[in-house]
């Protein structure tokens, strides 16, 4: 079954012959695969207590952002889009893959919060779970309270006795919802990102566990995969084929962007990268949080930095070499082989385009080029985008964007038409 009964979104299942072909070379080539998250339990964690350290700066109210999920989902599917739900792809994972289910638990449970002997009895309740309640558990997590008490230790142990009950044994992934950051397409192979938040940082466990054991993915190639340097997906720009920006800042850092650019070089799916220095602060923790593609020459970005906004260039070669710094507009046009990389702003001005930057008004999926979603609400930035001849498809995020995400942050491209 879908999470989304009635609104088109797909289940996966193995591979057919009328599925799209895996992979992207931009952002704006039509949108036909996308991997969502649609909101669940992990949400209902959330207190005034464990926001902050949950990355989310309210508290949203679950049933209501499920309504603007669904409707986001519905938006994609009507436009011809196949949705994939990560909860439906994690439970069939997990029912065809006991790997799959080891490496999970092995991920989520840690000897090191709760001692030797609790954690492997609480592994050993959870593989005895079916697919789907193993999946909630690790999407949502568990309470001390929520411990089996079947688990041979847990009374007598001291870990157990000391904790709260409401703490968590196992840490809920309420930044599920972001897909974008976990992984990304390029070519014809998936990354795994390394995510820089401890809050954040299992997801990626999860995102690896579906493309190596989901019989969708079965014999897909990895294109680059960190343990060390931190790059998140959100900010990895496809600008076009064969170039990529990186956003370096709150999330990604130098080596990050550099390890990621030799690889891309290494595996010949990218021929320059354009590392971006943007800054370190929560209104634009990500690249695509101040800009993204909204057409082939197009980007929407935020006024304040546009004059501002830099790039080093890394190209490949038979040595990679790194010149600049300099204006990141003129840097892109050139890697991207155009005359002019057009720029439509966020707001007229400068406390709108405030507002409307730090409700995700940069932040667009596009379905093709010259097709966006976008939050309703800034509606500022819409009209301008709409007077720059880009087609609009307006949702409501009033709920969804309390984790400071927009529509390209709660997806994850997975098969677009090649440009």
């Amino acid at each position: 079954m879908s999470e989304v009964s009635g609104s088109g979104v797909s289940s996966s299942g193995a591979s057919s012959p009328e599925q799209s072909v895996l992979g992207a070379n931009s952002e704006v080539g039509r949108l036909r695969t996308v991997m969502l998250h649609r909101p669940g339990d992990e949400l209902r964690r959330l207190t005034p207590r464990n926001s902050d350290q949950l990355l989310f700066d309210g508290l949203p109210w679950v049933d209501r952002a499920q309504e603007e999920h669904d409707a986001f989902a519905e938006v994609l599917t009507g436009r011809g889009v196949e949705v994939l739900l990560l909860g439906d792809l994690l439970t069939e994972t997990f029912e065809t893959s006991g790997a799959a289910r080891m490496q999970g638990i092995a991920a989520a449970v840690s000897p090191r919060r709760l001692g030797h002997h609790l954690a492997q009895d609480l592994s050993t309740e959870l593989r005895g779970l079916s697919a789907n309640d193993l999946a909630r558990v690790l999407m949502a997590g568990m309470t001390f309270d929520e411990m089996p008490e079947s688990a041979a230790t847990v009374r007598s142990s001291l870990v157990w006795r000391m904790h709260h009950g409401a703490e968590f044994a196992i840490d809920p992934l309420p930044n599920l919802l972001f897909t974008r950051d976990s992984s990304f397409w390029i070519g014809d192979r998936f990354a795994i990102t390394s995510l820089a938040l401890p809050a954040r940082v299992r997801e990626t466990s999860l995102t690896d566990l579906i493309y190596a054991h989901h019989p969708r993915f079965l014999g897909v190639r990895r294109a680059y995969e960190s343990h060390t340097a931190p790059v998140e997906g959100g900010d990895v720009l496809l600008l076009a084929p064969g170039v990529v920006a990186v956003g370096v800042g709150e999330r990604t850092t130098p080596a990050g962007a550099e390890a990621l650019a030799r690889s891309l070089f290494d595996d010949n799916l990218a021929h320059t990268v354009l590392a971006v220095p943007i800054e370190q602060r929560r209104a634009s923790m990500h690249l695509d949080t101040v800009c993204t593609m909204v057409d082939t020459d197009a980007v929407v970005m935020y006024p304040v930095i546009q004059d501002t906004l830099s790039a080093f260039t890394i190209h490949s070669g038979d040595s990679v070499s790194v010149t600049g710094p300099q204006p990141f507009v003129e840097a892109a046009a050139e890697a991207m082989g155009i005359e002019k990389l057009r720029v439509i702003d966020t707001g007229l001005d400068a406390v709108t385009a405030e507002r409307e930057q730090w409700d995700d008004g940069n932040n667009t999926l596009a379905l093709a080029p010259g097709v966006v979603v976008a939050y309703d609400r800034n509606v500022e930035t819409n009209r301008r985008l709409e007077d720059s001849g880009i087609e609009v498809l307006t949702i409501a995020g009033s709920e969804l964007g309390s984790g400071r995400g927009g529509p390209r942050c709660m997806s994850c491209p997975v098969s677009r038409d090649r440009l």
